[in-house]
């Protein structure tokens, strides 16, 4: 039904708040598929486990998948720990930013 492009593309609407990047462009998406049935499942993870957004964060992406994909049934998102996120799974453009702070 949704192909990971599109998955990925919803899910970049939302925005990692401590940063201002969003959560594709970070590198935290790691993942992402849909059912025939239009289930769609996200993996990802967070730049660090002590993130105190980190239930905010998974809802924000699961309403970014049901708001941009209108014929998702369900969106799962799914919190990984492995990989772990390091800045170099980032895009240039975000990396360029983060160490300029």
């Amino acid at each position: 039904m949704y192909t990971k492009k599109d998955i990925f593309k919803a899910v970049s609407t939302v925005m990692d708040p401590e940063v201002g990047f969003n959560l594709v462009e970070m590198g935290l998406i790691y993942d992402a598929s849909c059912t025939e049935e239009g289930d769609v499942n996200v993996i990802m993870t967070l730049s660090t486990k002590a993130c105190p957004l980190h239930q905010m964060i998974v809802t924000w992406v699961e309403e970014a998948v049901i708001r941009e994909l209108p014929m998702s049934m369900n969106a799962t998102v799914e919190v990984v720990w492995e990989p772990i996120w390091n800045i170099s799974m980032a895009n240039q453009n975000v990396q360029t930013a983060l160490q300029q702070m």
